[in-house]
C-alpha cells in the first residue's frame, strides 16, 4: 500500500456525512468519493453501472468471508474470481477500486466498507457521523423532497442497510465506536466544526506518528 493520505467516512442517514465529505477534499484539495466508485469499479470489472447501483452496499447471503479475507492480505487478485454470483463481484469489484484509487491517489471515500478495505493502508483516518434524529428528519426531508413522516421512515431502513452490509463484510461493528478513528456527532458541531475536528485530529495522529 502507499502512503496516500485517505480519510474514510462511515454515516448515519441524514448526518451529512457525504456534505462533510465533499467540504473535508475541498478543504485538502482532493477528491471526495462516494456513489464515484461505482463508475470506477464498473470500468474495472466490466460490469454495467444499473447492476453496481442495483447492488450498492447491500450485504450477500454467501459463505466468502474467507475469501474477502484472503484477498483483503493480498494473496489474490479480484479479477480471479469473475465466475463467482453477482452480488459478490460487484462486491468485491468496489473492495478492488477502493484500494487502487488509494494507491493512486489521497482523497475522501465515504462509505461501501472503505476503512475496512484499506486496514493496512500505511496512511488512514477513520470517521463515523452520526447525528440527533430531528436534523437527519429535517435534512433527508429538504435533501430528497420528502415529507418529515417519509424521512422519519427511511433514515432507520437506510441505516439498517448500511449496518448489514458493514457488519458482515468486515470485522467491526458499524457505528461503534471501537470500529473508528473518530467519531463525530455533527448535531453537537455542525457541518463545519465537524470538518474541523476531522482535519485537527488528521494532523495529530500524523504528528504522534512522526515522533513515534
Amino acid at each position: 500500500m502507499s502512503g496516500n493520505r485517505i480519510i474514510t467516512i462511515g454515516r448515519e442517514f441524514g448526518s451529512g456525512g457525504k456534505l462533510i465529505g465533499m467540504k473535508l477534499a475541498e478543504r485538502l484539495g482532493v477528491k471526495c468519493y462516494d456513489k464515484e466508485l461505482l463508475d470506477i469499479a464498473s470500468d474495472h470489472s466490466g460490469l454495467c453501472k444499473e447492476i453496481m447501483e442495483h447492488n450498492d452496499e447491500k450485504p450477500v447471503n454467501s459463505f466468502f468471508y474467507s475469501l474477502v479475507t484472503d484477498v483483503h492480505s493480498g494473496s489474490q487478485p479480484f479479477t480471479g474470481y469473475m465466475n463467482m454470483p453477482l452480488n459478490q463481484k460487484v462486491f468485491l469489484a468496489q473492495f478492488e477500486a477502493i484500494q487502487k484509487l488509494a494507491d493512486r491517489e489521497p482523497c475522501v471515500i465515504v462509505g461501501r466498507c472503505a476503512d475496512y478495505a484499506l486496514a493496512s493502508h500505511d496512511n488512514i483516518t477513520s470517521v463515523f457521523v452520526s447525528g440527533a434524529l430531528p436534523d437527519k428528519v429535517e435534512r433527508v426531508a429538504a435533501l430528497y423532497n420528502i415529507s418529515k413522516d417519509k424521512a422519519m421512515d427511511l433514515i432507520p431502513k437506510t441505516d439498517k442497510k448500511r449496518a448489514n452490509y458493514y457488519n458482515y463484510y468486515s470485522n467491526k461493528k458499524w457505528g461503534s465506536a471501537a470500529s473508528y478513528d473518530l467519531c463525530i456527532n455533527s448535531s453537537a458541531v455542525g457541518i463545519e466544526g465537524a470538518v474541523d475536528m476531522i482535519l485537527d485530529f488528521v494532523k495529530k495522529k500524523e504528528e504522534q506518528k512522526v515522533s513515534g
